[in-house]
């Protein structure tokens, strides 16, 4: 079967068991859900002694940096030494998903528990200071660490350290797809046997002066630096661009027989995974979105589900003119009339982004977070700053505040430069 795996009522059913997350709504996973069901924007003027050493004026002065994250309290200053900022974000919400989860991998078989945590550009800053060391001081006083400090799959090595892990372990760097693709290939090599345990998320640390500077050539930045919590608006008329987001979060995944076999708490079921590609254009979406809506129409045949069995789309809802629009044709090619808000249909759509921003290549976890947390508490997390819908944007988006709802089946997408599309189906679990 292109595109998805075949739904096989005989491979094992995949739960998740644990979350967490540090972003810039919250250091840890119960206080960023808490601030998605506020609508509590994470997005502020950009601090940091790298930024005012560079010449000229910033056109864009806004991001979701996390400003009362201290490394100390999870790192001794020799280890945080060897660490980018992308790892130093990425260890802690593992170890929170570990924690929640309740695992004792002293128990485990190591080589029955692996690590998939994704990044989209990985050790940027460290890149960036490289090459002021090598500019200053020379090619002979570049740090020991600096390339196990810029790997992509850094953080994934050091979470195996961590926690001693021998089984499946890697790193998925599809930009903004990194950490839903993380999660889906985790899944994957969980049904095929490969692993009982995984961790799998992502993280991003690149909120740098490179990368602002690179995205705003781009003109993909929302320069609304009058109103930062206000920037970062997913479907409204208005929106400009995206908000450059920092973050990490990461699941702790079992099959669902060694989660009962242990009693642990299930916090829901990934019951369909998929993933596509647009081949269209390197940074640009289909116009139309069928590489999107090919994604999510072959995980809703691996979940085994019909589009009417959605209650609520997580969208990837980047707040930029093309991805957003191309997300909702996509959605209604989809769906149908079951999304159509002028037809009554009952579907809800939301972005997170509109609060924490954009967190690149950790978006798909970060938001899994939120879609975890609606199944779970009975509420959709808003879109913030929805003034208005775009024209022809013909779907019920959360607008504003949260909303109550008994929600058994989402749906989660995340989309990638390069063209790629990942989606995650995420079912209550009932047994």
């Amino acid at each position: 079967m292109t595109g998805a795996a075949r739904n096989n009522s005989e491979q094992p059913r995949i739960v998740v068991t644990g979350v967490g997350a540090i972003t810039n709504l919250g250091l840890d996973a119960a206080s960023t859900w808490d601030a998605m069901v506020a609508g509590r924007s994470g997005i502020s003027m950009i601090t940091g002694a790298e930024f005012d050493e560079v010449p000229g004026e910033w056109p864009v002065r806004i991001a979701g940096q996390i400003h009362d994250f201290d490394p100390e309290q999870h790192f001794d200053v020799r280890e945080a030494r060897r660490l980018d900022r992308v790892t130093m974000l990425g260890i802690p919400a593992a170890v929170e998903a570990v924690s929640h989860s309740g695992i004792d991998f002293s128990r485990e078989d190591p080589e029955r528990c692996g690590v998939v945590i994704g990044s989209g550009i990985g050790g940027i800053s460290t890149i960036e200071q490289g090459v002021h060391v090598l500019r200053q001081k020379g090619p002979t006083r570049l740090s020991p660490f600096t390339v196990p400090k810029l790997m992509v799959n850094s953080t994934a090595g050091h979470v195996s350290i961590r926690f001693g892990l021998h089984g499946p372990s890697s790193a998925h760097a599809t930009a903004c797809a990194s950490s839903g693709h993380s999660i889906g290939e985790a899944v994957r090599m969980m049904q095929r046997g490969e692993a009982d345990v995984m961790i799998a998320g992502g993280t991003e640390g690149a909120v740098t002066p490179i990368c602002i500077s690179a995205f705003t050539c781009m003109k993909a930045l929302s320069s609304r630096n009058d109103a930062p919590e206000r920037a970062s608006r997913p479907f409204d008329k208005d929106r400009d661009g995206f908000v450059l987001s920092e973050g990490a979060a990461c699941l702790l995944l079992e099959t669902l027989e060694h989660a009962r076999a242990r009693g642990a708490e299930i916090l829901a079921e990934i019951a369909g995974y998929a993933a596509s590609s647009d081949g269209t254009h390197i940074t640009a979406p289909d116009e139309q979105g069928r590489g999107a809506a090919r994604s999510m129409t072959w995980a809703l045949k691996d979940a085994g589900l019909t589009p009417t069995e959605i209650d609520y789309v997580n969208a990837h809802g980047t707040s930029t003119p093309l991805g957003d629009a191309a997300e909702v044709n996509a959605a209604l090619a989809v769906f149908g009339d079951h999304a159509r808000k002028s037809a009554g249909g009952r579907l809800v759509m939301s972005s997170t982004k509109s609060m924490h921003g954009h967190c690149l290549g950790a978006s798909g976890s970060v938001e899994a977070l939120a879609c975890l947390g609606a199944i779970r508490h009975g509420v959709i997390p808003p879109t913030i700053n929805l003034d208005e819908p775009d024209e022809g944007f013909d779907l019920e988006f959360a607008a504003n505040t949260a909303r109550d709802a008994r929600v058994n089946v989402v749906m989660n997408n995340t989309f990638g430069f390069g063209g790629h599309n990942v989606t995650l189906i995420f079912r209550r679990y009932q047994g």
